[in-house]
């Protein structure tokens, strides 16, 4: 809930120069969003990824520390003796496509939310009565299509069906398996490092230095699926434009350049170090609590 916190307003930033050409930078979507919508803007759809990320976390992390001990004793008898960096790449990576099925519906919920404009409400007598109401036109006749997370869900699945709600999983499917198996085995292999000598783990200083790292190196390999991720989810607001996740890596490329793989980077990995820190100083906390109570 503490990582969820920290990055929010950064990923609201990064998902909407991801989804919205207009912006010509990290500044300029700062400001545009600072000025139409004050600090709330950086915070849409918050809630929901706030209610859910516990029970993700713990699916993401229990799934790979039963899918260690489990290979581990298949490969040599014993949960406790020592994985191997291939054994802790594969745990890392069925981490990540587990998760793929709880994070869809949220992910749709929070890019839906994060990027939708304001629309005109209605009038009694019409559209062509609306300008004449409202000429400026003021903030409060405009309303979002979307009130709060429960309802975006729900109008997305009476719209667009179940297929709705999971649009843009294959993209997270490959962004969240490759992304995680990084995120795990650099950890491990920066933990090992960090080491003092004549110690087993590190201390909280190199967690922090190693979560923060890992969490870097995972979003700089998951960044141009997550922008394709992005793009398809919020497609669908409108005109669909993407009849896939092939179809809109072709076009964004074709329209943007390679580089348009690569937006949103820079924040991703900005983002990506302070929630990090906090996440694993938290698993590891919490992992030795639990031995010190079991015991």
């Amino acid at each position: 809930v503490c990582g969820a916190a920290v990055g929010y307003p950064l990923d609201t930033v990064k998902v909407r120069i991801q989804t919205e050409p207009k912006y010509t930078g990290i500044w300029h979507c700062v400001w545009d969003t600072y000025r139409q919508e004050r600090v709330w803007g950086f915070y849409r759809g918050l809630s929901l990824p706030v209610c859910t990320v516990s029970l993700v976390s713990s699916v993401s992390f229990g799934t790979y520390h039963h899918c260690l001990a489990h290979i581990c004793r298949f490969r040599y008898g014993n949960t406790d003796a020592k994985p191997t960096k291939a054994d802790i790449t594969l745990s890392g990576c069925a981490s990540g496509l587990v998760r793929v099925f709880l994070t869809s519906p949220t992910e749709v919920a929070k890019v839906r939310l994060q990027t939708q404009t304001q629309q005109r409400r209605p009038s009694a007598s019409g559209p062509s009565a609306v300008p004449a109401l409202c000429p400026a036109p003021p903030a409060a006749c405009l309303v979002p299509k979307y009130r709060g997370p429960l309802h975006c869900l729900a109008t997305v699945a009476r719209e667009e069906g179940l297929r709705g709600l999971y649009k843009g999983s294959l993209a997270l499917m490959f962004r969240d398996g490759h992304s995680f198996a990084t995120y795990f085995l650099s950890y491990a292999i920066l933990c090992e490092w960090l080491t003092p000598t004549g110690h087993s783990q590190p201390d909280v200083l190199g967690v922090l230095a190693a979560g923060g790292c890992a969490g870097v190196l995972a979003w700089a390999v998951a960044t141009p699926m997550d922008v394709i991720k992005s793009r398809l989810q919020a497609d669908g607001q409108g005109q669909q434009r993407y009849r896939g996740l092939l179809h809109c890596v072709v076009t964004s490329v074709r329209e943007e350049g390679l580089r348009v793989l690569f937006k949103g980077l820079a924040l991703n990995c900005c983002r990506a170090f302070p929630v990090n820190m906090v996440v694993f100083v938290a698993y590891e906390a919490v992992l030795r609590l639990t031995r010190t109570c079991s015991r």
